[in-house]
C-alpha cells in the first residue's frame, strides 16, 4: 500500500505542491526518505519515530520508504515531519486516507508529539485555498491559515489531537483569525527641535513613498528623524498587510499567526552581509529589503556599509523585487520599500568646521562620500542637509505640530494618489499606489508641469546634468508636493522645491 499526503516546498513566497508518498513493504526493517531531502528532512525519521513512541505506537517492523515527489526538487525544512507521520498512520490503518486527501499538511514534530510553530503557513494556506483544499498545521499557526479564507483549517497542538479528531473522539475547534496589537505609540516629531527643512523632507518622503538621504554632523538628529517616519505613514491596507505577512510567515517572524497593519521598519547594522540585506543564504531566506516591503529600510551610517552590500540595493530600488538565483532554483521576493539613509559628511563628522575637523579635511570628506556610488545617489529622491542643532534651539519649547497632524496630511495625500492610480499597474503587474512607484510614461500624464515649471526643469536638467532617472525623480517629488498643496497640476514652485532636494553639494 502507498499512502499519499499533500504538502509544499517553498520558492520565495510562492509554494509548489509536493506529494509525500509513504510505502510499507516486506523486508529488512528500515526507514528511508528519498526525493532530494536535505538534512533537516532526512532527520524527520528520528522525530517521527520518537513522537510515535511517545504516543505508545510502534513503527511496524517493515521496510518504510518515503518519497517526496517531484524527486528532482530539493526539499528543505522541518515541515515535512507531519505529512510523513500522517502518511505512516494511513498505511498503518490509524487514519483514513480518503478523509486526509483533501488537506495540505505541514508541521514539525517534537519528540513528545507536540507541534511547534513553523514558517510559511500563510502562503501555503493561500495556495491551498486556490486549489480548494483544507490545511492541517500546528495550533500556533492556525490563526494565519484562516486569513486565506479557504476551506477547513485543522490546527492541532499535537499529533494525538489530530488522530482523535479523525477518529471522532475529539473535535478540533476552528482557529480564529486575529490581528497583532498595534497600539504602541511611535516617537513623536514634537521631540525634535529645529531641523524644519529636514522635517519638511520627511513629510514629503512619507506622502509620496520616496527615498531620503540625510547628511549632517553627529548628534544633529538624523536617526531621530528616521525613527519618526513610521508614525507618519498610514496603516497597511488589506492587500498590503497580506503581502507583508506572507514574507514574515516565510521568514518565521509572524508571531502567533497574527497579522499586523503596521508598516515594517527595518534598521540593520552596517556589518550586514549582502545575503542578510537582499536575501539568500543556504535556504534563500528573504533579506532586510523584503522584510521592509511596504515599509521603511533605514540604513544609518550609510558609507560604513560595504560597497558590495550597497550596490546590491540598486536592482530592488528600481524594480521593487529581489531575485535570488541559485544553480538549481530561482526565488523571487517582493521588495517595495522606502530607503531612508543617514550619513556624516566625513569620517570624523565635522567637515567644514575648522575647530573640530580632522587634519585630513577636506580630502577625507571626498573619500568618505565617494563610498556611495553615483547610481545609488541617483536612486534617492530627496537629499537633505541636517545641520547641527544649536544650544539656543534646544532651549526652545517643543514645536506645536507633532506627528499626528503631519500623519493626517500624509494620509490625505496618499488617498489622493490611490484614487489617481486606481487600476494602474507596473511592469511586474503590481498595483501602483504612490507617486514614487509611477514610471516615466505614467508621469508624463499625471505630473506634466506648467509651461513655467517645464522650462525651469529643462534648464535645471541641463545645468545640473540630471540623468533620465534623476529627471523623473524630480517629477515624482514635484507631483507629491502638488498633492500636499491640493493642486491638480504641477507648478513652477513645486519643480523648484523638488530640485532643491536633488543631490546636495556637501561642504568641502
Amino acid at each position: 500500500m502507498v499512502a499519499h499526503v499533500s504538502t509544499v516546498v517553498f520558492r520565495g513566497i510562492e509554494v509548489q505542491e509536493v506529494d509525500v508518498q509513504v510505502q510499507l513493504a516486506s523486508g529488512i526493517p528500515s526507514f528511508a526518505i528519498v526525493g532530494l531531502a536535505e538534512r533537516a528532512v532526512a532527520e524527520s525519521r528520528e522525530r517521527v519515530r520518537a513522537s510515535f513512541s511517545a504516543l505508545g505506537v510502534s513503527l511496524p517492523p517493515k521496510r518504510i520508504t518515503v518519497n517526496l515527489a517531484p524527486a528532482d526538487v530539493i526539499k528543505e525544512g522541518s515541515h515535512y515531519d507531519l505529512p510523513i507521520a500522517v502518511g505512516l498512520l494511513i498505511c498503518m490503518g490509524v487514519l483514513p486516507g480518503d478523509e486526509t486527501a483533501g488537506y495540505t499538511v505541514l508541521g514539525e514534530l517534537g519528540l513528545d508529539g507536540a507541534l511547534p510553530a513553523i514558517a510559511g503557513v500563510l502562503p501555503t494556506a493561500l495556495d491551498a485555498a486556490a486549489r480548494n483544499r483544507g490545511v492541517i498545521c500546528p495550533a500556533t499557526n492556525g490563526g494565519e491559515a484562516v486569513w486565506a479564507n479557504g476551506p477547513e483549517v485543522l490546527a492541532p497542538s499535537n499529533l494525538l489531537a489530530l488522530i482523535n479528531h479523525f477518529k471522532g473522539t475529539q473535535v478540533l475547534s476552528p482557529p480564529e483569525a486575529s490581528l497583532a496589537d498595534d497600539t504602541t505609540d511611535y516617537p513623536d516629531l514634537k521631540d525634535i527641535k529645529g531641523q524644519e527643512t529636514a522635517k519638511r523632507a520627511l513629510e514629503i518622503t512619507a506622502a509620496g513613498g520616496h527615498n531620503l538621504l540625510m547628511v549632517g554632523p553627529p548628534g544633529a538628529g538624523k536617526s531621530m528623524l528616521a525613527q519618526r517616519l513610521p508614525g507618519l505613514l498610514p496603516p497597511l491596507d488589506a492587500s498590503e498587510a497580506l503581502e507583508v505577512s506572507m514574507i514574515a510567515s516565510v521568514a518565521g517572524l509572524l508571531a502567533e499567526g497574527k497579522l499586523t497593519r503596521r508598516r515594517p521598519f527595518r534598521d540593520p547594522h552596517h556589518s550586514a552581509s549582502p545575503a542578510a540585506l537582499v536575501g539568500g543564504g543556504v535556504r534563500a531566506r528573504p533579506g532586510e529589503v523584503s522584510l521592509a516591503h511596504h515599509g521603511v529600510l533605514f540604513l544609518d551610517e550609510l558609507p560604513e556599509f560595504s560597497n558590495q552590500v550597497l550596490e546590491t540595493l540598486r536592482q530592488p530600488l528600481e524594480s521593487g523585487q529581489v531575485i535570488v538565483a541559485r544553480s538549481n532554483a530561482r526565488y523571487t521576493y517582493p521588495a517595495r520599500f522606502q530607503l531612508v539613509a543617514a550619513m556624516n559628511p566625513c569620517r570624523c563628522g565635522y567637515l567644514g568646521d575648522n575647530d573640530r575637523a580632522c587634519s585630513r579635511a577636506p580630502r577625507c570628506g571626498a573619500e568618505y562620500q565617494s563610498k556611495i556610488s553615483g547610481p545609488l545617489y541617483d536612486r534617492i529622491d530627496l537629499h537633505v542637509d541636517v545641520p547641527e542643532v544649536s544650544a539656543a534651539d534646544l532651549t526652545l519649547p517643543p514645536p506645536s505640530e507633532g506627528s499626528a497632524a503631519v500623519a493626517v496630511r500624509v494620509a490625505e495625500t496618499r488617498a489622493a494618489q490611490a484614487e489617481r492610480y486606481a487600476g494602474e499597474t507596473d511592469l511586474h503587474d503590481r498595483k501602483i499606489r504612490t507617486n514614487a512607484q509611477a514610471d516615466g510614461t505614467l508621469l508624463t500624464r499625471v505630473a506634466k508641469p506648467s509651461d513655467e515649471g517645464a522650462g525651469l526643469l529643462t534648464e535645471a536638467a541641463d545645468r545640473l546634468r540630471l540623468t533620465a532617472r534623476g529627471y523623473h525623480r524630480v517629477l515624482r517629488v514635484a507631483r507629491t508636493l502638488a498633492d500636499l498643496d491640493g493642486a491638480d497640476s504641477v507648478a513652477r514652485v513645486h519643480i523648484a522645491e523638488a530640485l532643491s532636494y536633488r543631490r546636495i553639494h556637501l561642504r568641502r
